[in-house]
């Protein structure tokens, strides 16, 4: 059976779109507050607060599901490359996010 582990690029890609995810969010978090500061409408703060909120749910929702697909490939190496994580964990933490 070939080896199914995720390579180090495809480890840094997926490390790289959460990177991107985060910091987009940031912005978006960014443009709250200015929002909020330059007494905008309640509308358009709300509207900006739920795209910042479904920002980081992607980003949580990504970061699990690239150590559970790692996991999964190998739950050996996985447990020391997600910090011990075990399934079970790793299957609260997606939950916390649900």
């Amino acid at each position: 059976m070939p080896d199914a582990t995720p390579s180090p690029e495809a480890r840094a890609q997926a490390q790289r779109k959460i990177v991107n995810r985060l910091r987009r969010a940031r912005g978006q978090l960014d443009a709250v507050i200015t929002a909020v500061e330059a007494g905008g409408s309640c509308r358009d703060v709300v509207t900006q607060l739920a795209a910042v909120s479904s920002a980081l749910d992607r980003a949580g929702f990504a970061i699990v599901a690239t150590a559970m697909r790692e996991c999964a490939a190998d739950p050996e190496g996985a447990a020391e490359t997600q910090g011990g994580l075990t399934t079970e964990e790793l299957e609260k933490l997606f939950l916390m996010l649900a």
